[in-house]
């Protein structure tokens, strides 16, 4: 019987919605033999998901989804297999954290302006211990009743064009690839497809990210639709690239997106994870 994992999981470390532990007994449940925990620019639920995994079966592969921006795109690379102890890796990450907490604190003052009664004290207090994305804060305008779904909050306020939208300073992908090789880790561009790059641009900035050390392209993912799977693995081909497969599992935050199947049909082999481990030697 084949095995299946998800190379691309969010706990509420950062947007999810499970805890780590939780993660860990939804694998199990779903009979998955591994799963990447990959929360945005933090690997805090690491710990946690690697303790309650032991003695399980579940291999757990510590991960991480760096946001970086190339030609004012929000780019992603996931790191796979990083060494969560590596004080460089460490140092580096806690630079865009805070980072992160400038952003925050001005989309804060901006909604306050827009007549939303949150402050950084309301956060603290209602989303503790996780690195904030702007879901956290469309969930805060959920619960609060400003909004009547997850999708207004990011059309009224949110979203990119939206009057409270603030973006902050990335690293390049580059950057990202070297501090994942630099923590042991693979680097691989996280769903290519959602950056809505024409085929030229997205052929550019993979030849740019190979010569730059990347070592796969997520080619498995949820929202791919006919032919888009096709497509990448051919992209990962022209390029040298190893491919992976992840559900971008968020829990509620992405209701319609489970864990290991995405939208129901998601199959990800095992060996994807030993062919990437092999590719980048």
């Amino acid at each position: 019987m084949e095995a299946f994992i998800d190379l691309h999981v969010h706990s509420n470390c950062s947007d999810g919605t499970y805890a780590p532990e939780e993660l860990v007994d939804y694998a199990l449940e779903k009979n998955l033999k591994a799963i990447a925990l990959t929360d945005h620019d933090t690997t805090e639920g690491i710990p946690r998901a690697q303790e309650a995994a032991k003695g399980t079966g579940l291999e757990l592969i510590p991960g991480i989804e760096l946001s970086t921006e190339y030609n004012r795109k929000d780019i992603h690379i996931l790191g796979l297999g990083i060494d969560i102890e590596n004080v460089h890796f460490q140092n580096q990450l806690k630079h865009f954290q805070d980072e992160r907490d400038i952003r925050n604190e001005q989309m804060i003052t901006l909604l306050q302006e827009y007549g939303i009664e949150i402050s950084l004290e309301q956060m603290r207090e209602e989303y503790p211990d996780c690195v904030w994305t702007r879901a956290h804060f469309a969930r805060f305008l959920l619960e609060h009743g400003y909004v009547k779904d997850m999708g207004e909050a990011f059309t009224l306020y949110l979203g990119d064009e939206s009057p409270c939208f603030v973006p902050r300073e990335k690293v390049k992908p580059f950057q990202a690839i070297n501090l994942i090789h630099e923590g042991g880790g693979y680097a691989v561009l996280a769903h290519p497809l959602l950056y809505h790059l024409s085929a030229e641009q997205l052929e550019e900035l993979v030849k740019s990210l190979t010569d730059s050390g990347l070592d796969g392209i997520e080619t498995i993912y949820s929202t791919n639709r006919f032919s888009d799977e096709s497509a990448t693995r051919q992209l990962a081909k022209r390029h040298g690239l190893a491919i992976t497969g992840g559900s971008d599992f968020h829990g509620d935050n992405k209701p319609t997106i489970d864990l290991g199947t995405g939208k129901g049909n998601l199959q990800i082999p095992y060996v994807l994870w030993k062919n990437l481990q092999t590719h980048s030697k």
